[in-house]
């Protein structure tokens, strides 16, 4: 049987997609959970026209962000925590205190965006990913700078 994918189903397909599928795993897993539609002419169109709109929206989007990918890649943002003995912090330096440090610049970032790997639990500069897009991975330099 043809359906149409509504939704990304693992090792089957993306949504918009026309697959080939036996018969019983179309009626009874794929139809019943509106992961797919029996594809019929209209169906494959509207699929079709959807998938394209995704990804002109999807370019858009990755245009949009290798703007923003320029104007921020390579700077130095600084972040200013209270430090105690030795310059150890008291907690650490998360995604958000570093979205606001951005943010104070003039520029909007979403906190999930920035790549962290291990938490900032001290003075000193920092490379940070931030995956703006799929392929658009400008890096950061976060300096942490401890006041008492």
């Amino acid at each position: 049987m043809k359906v149409v994918l509504q939704k990304d189903v693992l090792n089957l397909g993306d949504a918009g997609d026309v697959k080939e599928v036996a018969d019983g795993y179309a009626r009874n897993f794929l139809i019943p959970r509106r992961f797919a539609v029996r594809a019929n002419d209209g169906n494959t169109k509207a699929a079709i026209h959807q998938k394209r709109l995704a990804e002109l929206k999807r370019e858009k989007r990755v245009k949009v962000m290798k703007e923003l990918s320029t104007s921020i890649d390579g700077k130095t943002y600084e972040v200013k925590v209270k430090v105690g003995e030795n310059d150890k912090l008291f907690g650490s330096v998360t995604a958000n205190d570093i979205a606001l440090a951005i943010k104070n610049t003039g520029v909007e970032l979403d906190k999930r965006k920035l790549d962290l790997g291990e938490p900032i639990k001290s003075v000193g500069e920092f490379k940070i990913k931030v995956r703006l897009a799929e392929g658009v991975v400008p890096v950061i330099v976060v300096k942490v700078v401890g006041q008492a």
